[in-house]
């Protein structure tokens, strides 16, 4: 499953280029509590199709009904002012939620408040060029000028927040998040699946023949280098994250290390805390690593939620990815090793990990 965003923004450059009339839908301004948050888009087909989301579905709705003819062909009738068909023009701000009547007819949480912009017609020369952008892993500031609705595209090295000055809309969008997970183990078959149902373009990367030749999960990208050689072909940066899953020295090290030599958002590895402790103690005695240099390696990986099984392992994992990614803060009692420490006596581990990458470790 791909990128959200260029989800939706396939869908639109299909439609225009099919000579589809459509409209673009960017969330820009929020008060209170919002489904979505500020930046999300949805594209509308002039048939009713939709792709993406602004809401929890109430406001697309009154967007299909406001601008497109399925509510037409279906024989419902109109409503003043409402005429069931995309126009052409510059973009127009549309706002939901103001009063109570329309939070509870929208579906916003309580008091919730939420302005779109919508652009109408968007020019598919401009939108190829977007997702050419994306595809080949740039990172795109789209300003969008309110008056004309004619689109800039700036590269950009790092994500910068949704702007509005009236004037022109600026927003970032940014190539796939991609994790690199090293092992092809169970616990790596249930983590991809949930990070290609989050988005994420998954490869999981094992020398290995017995373990990478039952491989079942559709859609991830199958690496046989040895884990360091293919993490430094990978081109790790800020959207990339890299999971040591394997349990072995051999394959795990190494592709830390140069994982720790990236710009990687997200560097972990799977094992018990003694495990933990050990490799630490491993790449500083061996590799001259420094404490200050492993401080961006996480381990235990995952939140604290007293799983014991490879899925609720995988949930665990995907939960902590998330948090990093998205800048959530995490309270110290929720990594594994300091609620570990606070349940168990001193000097235990609780259950210990096996060598095996199929017996990970209860968290």
């Amino acid at each position: 499953m791909e990128n959200l965003d260029v989800t939706v923004l396939r869908h639109l450059l299909q439609w225009r280029q099919e000579g589809r009339r459509a409209l673009l839908a960017t969330v820009i301004r929020t008060w209170g509590s919002s489904p979505r948050p500020v930046g999300s888009i949805m594209a509308l087909c002039e048939t009713g199709a939709v792709a993406g989301s602004v809401s929890g579905g109430c406001i697309e709705d009154d967007l299909i009904y406001r601008y497109s003819r399925a509510h037409t062909a279906a024989g419902a009738p109109s409503a003043e002012g409402v005429t069931h068909d995309i126009p052409d023009g510059p973009p127009e701000r549309v706002r939901y939620g103001v009063t109570a009547d329309e939070a509870h007819r929208f579906g916003l949480p309580c008091g919730g408040t939420l302005e779109l912009l919508l652009e109408f017609n968007p020019d598919a020369t401009a939108l190829q060029a977007l997702l050419t952008a994306l595809t080949d892993g740039r990172l795109i500031l789209r300003h969008t000028e309110i008056a004309t609705g004619r689109v800039h595209l700036e590269a950009i090295e790092r994500p910068q927040p949704l702007s509005d000055d009236g004037t022109t809309l600026r927003n970032s969008f940014g190539p796939e998040y991609r994790l690199l997970l090293i092992g092809a183990g169970q616990l790596s078959e249930y983590l991809a699946s949930m990070a290609l149902f989050c988005g994420f373009a998954v490869t999981v990367c094992d020398p290995r023949e017995e373990y990478r030749g039952g491989w079942s999960v559709a859609g991830v990208q199958v690496a046989t280098g040895m884990p360091d050689d293919v993490v430094r072909d990978f081109h790790v940066d800020r959207r990339t994250g890299v999971i040591a899953l394997t349990h072995d020295p051999k394959l795990d090290d190494l592709a830390l290390l140069e994982a720790l030599d990236s710009d990687a958002f997200y560097i972990g590895a799977i094992g018990s805390r003694r495990n933990n402790q050990a490799r630490r103690a491993r790449l500083i005695e061996h590799f001259g690593q420094t404490e200050e240099r492993l401080a961006r390696l996480r381990g235990p990986i995952g939140l604290y939620i007293a799983s014991k099984t490879p899925p609720e392992i995988a949930v665990s994992i995907m939960a902590e990815v998330l948090a990093v990614k998205n800048g959530a803060p995490l309270p110290e009692e929720m990594a594994v090793a300091i609620a570990k420490d606070r349940m168990l006596p001193s000097g235990a581990d609780g259950p210990v990990c096996g060598t095996s990458p199929r017996t990970p470790t209860p968290r």
